[in-house]
């Protein structure tokens, strides 16, 4: 690389630094008062795109242009104070996980919003004017409206840190950062304090997106591609740390830009493609700041949150008629496929409601008794199905034995991982979950060679005695069940109550001689088992695999089946599985807005039964033997 270029990327860095910045700053801000886990703000920028792509059409692009950006950014703070005002507000009592789902709910409905208001087409906007041209470093064209992103950054970080220190406002909400229970002691009035902030949050959001019009086009995908990198930040930055949101964004973003910078190299014989590195690179920054510093670059240890919910109920062995209920409910499992000949695609749904189920109910094993939150399930998940396919494939094993060997490579994966992660706690372990997870899904994204690249692997088909559907439907459903029995039957054991005994007092448990982080590290494993049991089960299902089953998404399903179900029930993975995965399918086959109905359905169930479905049938049947 040359000196010119290596300027120029320089400054590149520093442009996507203004620009990442802008959008973790207000979740920053949001993430640190409210403790929201606000999946939805990716989609504020994106909304920040497409509003600004209309204003400036109708004030003009010349002198209507800024004033644009402008009203662009007020009115998606304008719009972020109503949805906190209107959803959020009647869930802050919910378990902050609830809030993520009601925040993933809103993705859903805004993403089809913008489908429906501005079209599925990518829109371009025009060029900044005054600013469309570029100029000259050392023989290098750079863009002179990069330069003004450039500058963008620092303004608005210098304008954060006067109204945090130098109002009472801001006063207020660093107090809130620190303990936001106090600050609500002391009288001050939390709702309209959390509606300003989560307004301002996503005002930034929105001019962060407005900011990026004379360079990328607006999309629908920006919404999911914007959260992921502001999280990085947030959590690199440390939780609550503007200054910190501000050194972690220019430290991504320049590590991103040298990539591409420094292209392909050539190293013994080897070629490192350092580009392909911009897929993870923030990612694998994350992983070792936290690590090496659990609460971030400039962030500080989180002070204990007090516990003002009601105690949960210890776990009981299954009474009669559970027990009843779930061999009436095996019977007619076993005979669908009987019942239901005349519609073979029943079948096929059924299986993959069973795998689902098996994979909600692996992540509630370390979420509910265990009390370890994962964004990253899905790692686990993804290692099970592409070791069933390569095993079956590449070392040629037969169909069953790659079966059996998948969970066990899942486990190896979480033998490794897990032992970095239970060392955090909090929305930490969660990133950092989720960190291990895009480190393996780009490495199988970008192996072509091994694992098919971004084509996935096919003709992962199940063994001859096992072709048809009807054949695999009745292992699929043996295994799941045996699954699901044995995790159950792990929650009873001393191991279970020990993992419990480290998820409500920690300190209790360590003083009477329980090795709680060896503990929990065993918890991680074997639900990484039952997570690559899944997978394994899915790709024979399916006849292929493809990264999608190790990304983002997937994990995120996860999160929504167990937290539809209900987090304090063992039986609640299952049914939010099992509803989630339905509603799916149906609803994707009657609309061409689905995500919005489906997310408007997830809404109304998360504010009609905030302890999950499963919950709220199990207080019924509490209710009912008191009276």
């Amino acid at each position: 690389m040359t000196l010119s270029g290596f300027l120029v990327q320089l400054l590149n860095g520093l442009a996507g630094a203004s620009s990442l910045f802008l959008v973790a700053a207000g979740l920053s801000l949001i993430f640190g008062v409210t403790r929201i886990v606000n999946f939805a703000h990716g989609s504020f920028f994106m909304l920040g795109v497409y509003v600004a792509y209309t204003l400036v059409e109708q004030l003009g692009g010349g002198l209507g242009f800024w004033p644009a950006l402008l009203l662009s950014a007020v009115a998606v703070g304008a719009f972020g104070a109503v949805v906190e005002v209107l959803l959020l507000r009647r869930i802050y009592r919910a378990p902050e996980l609830f809030q993520l789902l009601a925040t993933f709910a809103l993705v859903l409905v805004i993403k089809d919003a913008a489908l429906w208001l501005w079209g599925a087409e990518d829109l371009l906007g025009p060029r900044a004017p005054g600013l469309s041209g570029a100029v000259d470093i050392l023989g290098r064209r750079f863009p002179t409206y990069d330069l003004l992103l450039i500058v963008v950054g620092p303004l608005v970080l210098g304008a954060l840190w006067l109204l945090l220190t130098r109002t009472r406002w801001g006063t207020l909400v660093r107090a809130a950062t620190q303990d936001r229970e106090m600050v609500g002691a002391l009288g001050v009035n939390q709702a309209w304090l959390f509606t300003s902030v989560f307004a301002l949050g996503a005002m930034l959001a929105g001019l962060g997106g407005a900011l990026q019009l004379p360079r990328e086009p607006a999309s629908l995908n920006l919404d999911l591609l914007t959260i992921g990198d502001a999280f990085v930040v947030v959590v690199v930055g440390g939780m609550g740390s503007i200054p910190g949101a501000y050194v972690a964004a220019l430290l991504i973003a320049e590590i991103k830009a040298l990539c591409v910078g420094i292209g392909t190299v050539h190293w013994f014989g080897v070629d490192f493609n350092f580009s392909k590195l911009t897929l993870v690179a923030e990612f694998l920054v994350m992983a070792v700041v936290l690590v090496w510093r659990p609460w971030g670059l400039m962030g500080k240890p989180q002070a204990a949150t007090r516990n003002t919910a009601a105690v949960e109920p210890p776990l009981r062995p299954a009474g009669r008629l559970l027990l009843i209920g779930t061999a009436l409910l095996l019977a007619a499992l076993l005979v669908l496929p009987m019942a239901t000949t005349d519609s073979p695609y029943v079948t096929v749904l059924a299986i993959d409601l069973l795998t689902a189920a098996l994979f909600a109910a692996s992540l509630h094993f370390i979420m509910g008794p265990a009390g370890m939150h994962s964004f990253g399930h899905a790692a686990y998940f993804g290692l099970g199905a592409y070791a069933a396919a390569l095993l079956m494939q590449r070392a040629g094993w037969p169909m069953e034995g790659a079966l059996l060997a998948a969970p066990l490579v899942a486990g190896l994966g979480a033998v490794v991982f897990g032992w970095f992660c239970v060392r955090l706690s909090g929305v930490y372990l969660a990133m950092l979950t989720l960190a291990f997870a895009q480190i393996v899904w780009s490495i199988t994204f970008q192996w072509d060679d091994f694992t098919g690249g971004s084509n996935g692997l096919t003709g992962v088909w199940p063994a001859e005695w096992l072709a048809d559907k009807t054949a695999y439907y009745l292992l699929t459903l043996v295994a799941v069940v045996a699954g699901v029995l044995a995790l159950r039957r792990v929650l009873f054991s001393p191991f279970g109550l020990a993992m419990r005994a480290g998820r409500d007092s920690p300190l209790r448990a360590d003083a009477i001689g329980i090795d709680v982080k060896n503990i929990q590290w065993a918890a991680f494993v074997v639900a990484a088992v039952a997570a690559g049991g899944a997978g394994a089960l899915y790709a024979f299902s399916k006849g292929s695999i493809s990264p999608d089953s190790l990304a983002v998404g997937k994990s995120v399903d996860g999160l929504v089946m167990v937290l539809l179900g209900g987090v304090q029930t063992l039986a609640g993975p299952v049914v939010g599985a099992v509803t989630f995965t339905w509603l799916q399918d149906t609803v994707a086959r009657s609309t061409d807005y689905w995500r919005a109905l489906l997310g408007g359905i997830v809404l109304l169930l998360v504010l009609a039964f905030p302890q999950g479905i499963a919950g709220f049938i199990g207080q019924l049947f509490e209710k009912r033997k008191l009276s």
